[in-house]
């Protein structure tokens, strides 16, 4: 039998075509965080053979420290090495934007004509299927996560804290972190990092960037290029925050958008699910940007739509926008997509800097990066602040005029098929929320919702 030939090393892509992928992985990330970075690595490392197994994984375990979304951050960072800072901008905001554009449409819809019969059930089915989603979640991050008691106690801990004494989530991931520093240094057994993505797989063939690649010459470390970076970084943060106050003045809505979702984009550390506690904190509790059902709806917004499901936050801003009439009230839209976008931009833009000045570092070094025993304590401690989420959706789906009104036995009984469909069935979270969406208009018409 004749040996077949090896494959051949594919050719130079260019930047055209680099970003006609980049668009089309925009409109196709959906399945969250593992779904997207699934979908990478068949294009990316199995099909197209950019990239290897073990650069993609070591570009994904960076990711993975940074708070923000990692599959975004990945597809910047795999940008940023094929095609410098244009090739990183490119990658990243494709990801974004047509869940942002997405995201502003059905909010519009969402406010415009959410008192609609059958716009109202689609929302009644889909709560139930939201809770159901978030305790899947808490469920399989636990699972990765949480390796010993020492964890388990920390996540536990978390829980607490948030639930029974409404501690603000950055106290909690800054106690984390440190009893990670001292207990990798007391006990560094029980915070060894886990979960590992995988031996490198083997069979692909030679990659345009293979294992033995060296960096070129823009993922060489330079202080000047980090002084250029950070300067770069910081003066656009800097320019945004200081038009939008000399626009409207710091107590302006828009401002303290700005500024509340650029520390958000500094504590996603276990991803959207994690820190949306926080921004109920401070979206809801705070600023009265929405209110709590809302943000249920935003979440399954979120859910149906490409991109990092810490696009929520777009949500958040347009119904914000829209409320405060920034505009007048003649400019609801215009002004619910300006605070959508300004929201967006203050989220995502630390996660181009975390790549562009710590790139060069990791690609001066390709071995595996591990995690460090904060980190490890950060991660368990999401798992407790997932649940807590998860408890706060149930407690409004279930009882949606407040703790002294009716139980919502329908919603129950969803939110139960959700999670056996879930868990039992491992149904995908698109059928699921289509499925339980046709449910919700059905009762609805029946007069069996709420």
């Amino acid at each position: 039998m004749d040996t077949p030939a090896p494959l051949a090393r594919p050719a130079a892509v260019g930047f055209g075509e680099a970003l006609r992928f980049w668009l089309k992985l925009g409109f196709i990330s959906f399945g969250g965080p593992a779904g997207q970075i699934a979908i990478m690595h068949t294009e990316l490392v199995e099909r197209r053979r950019w990239i290897s197994e073990q650069r993609f994984l070591h570009a994904l375990n960076y990711c993975m420290v940074l708070p923000g979304p990692e599959a975004q951050q990945l597809a910047a960072y795999i940008g940023w090495l094929m095609h410098r800072g244009w090739g990183a901008l490119a990658a990243g905001c494709l990801f974004v934007l047509p869940s942002l554009f997405i995201l502003i449409a059905l909010s519009w819809v969402y406010l415009a004509f959410g008192q609609l019969a059958v716009v109202a059930g689609v929302f009644y089915g889909l709560k139930p299927a939201v809770t159901a989603i978030v305790v899947h979640a808490a469920h399989r991050i636990g699972k990765r996560a949480l390796k010993n008691a020492w964890q388990w106690g920390i996540a536990a801990a978390a829980f607490v804290a948030l639930f029974a004494f409404g501690v603000p989530f950055p106290l909690i991931v800054i106690a984390a972190g440190l009893v990670g520093h001292v207990g990798g240094r007391m006990a560094p057994q029980h915070f060894a990092p886990g979960g590992a993505h995988g031996a490198a797989g083997q069979g692909y063939g030679p990659a345009l960037i293979d294992d033995d690649t060296p960096p070129p010459p823009h993922a060489r470390f330079t202080r000047g290029r980090l002084a250029r970076v950070l300067a770069t970084g910081i003066g656009l943060w800097a320019a945004g925050m200081g038009g939008l106050v000399l626009a409207f003045g710091w107590h302006g809505a828009l401002a303290q958008m700005g500024w509340f979702f650029t520390k958000a984009a500094l504590l996603t550390f276990g991803g959207a699910y994690a820190v949306l506690p926080y921004v109920y904190q401070g979206a809801v509790e705070q600023q009265h940007w929405l209110t709590g059902a809302q943000m249920i709806d935003g979440l399954a917004l979120g859910e149906t739509t490409p991109g990092p499901l810490i696009m929520v936050v777009a949500f958040v801003g347009f119904v914000g926008g829209w409320t405060a009439q920034l505009f007048g009230p003649d400019s609801l839209f215009v002004a619910g997509a300006t605070a959508a976008a300004v929201v967006t931009f203050f989220t995502f833009l630390p996660s181009f800097v975390f790549i562009l000045a710590g790139g060069p570092v990791i690609e001066s070094t390709h071995g595996k990066l591990q995690f460090t025993a904060p980190l490890t304590a950060i991660t368990a401690a999401v798992v407790g602040v997932i649940l807590n989420l998860a408890l706060f959706f149930a407690g409004h789906v279930l009882w949606p005029h407040g703790w002294a009104g009716r139980f919502d036995a329908v919603s129950a009984m969803l939110a139960v098929a959700a999670s056996v469909a879930l868990f039992r069935f491992r149904l995908g979270v698109l059928p699921l929320l289509a499925g339980c969406a046709a449910l919700g208009v059905a009762l609805s018409s029946l007069d069996l919702g709420a």
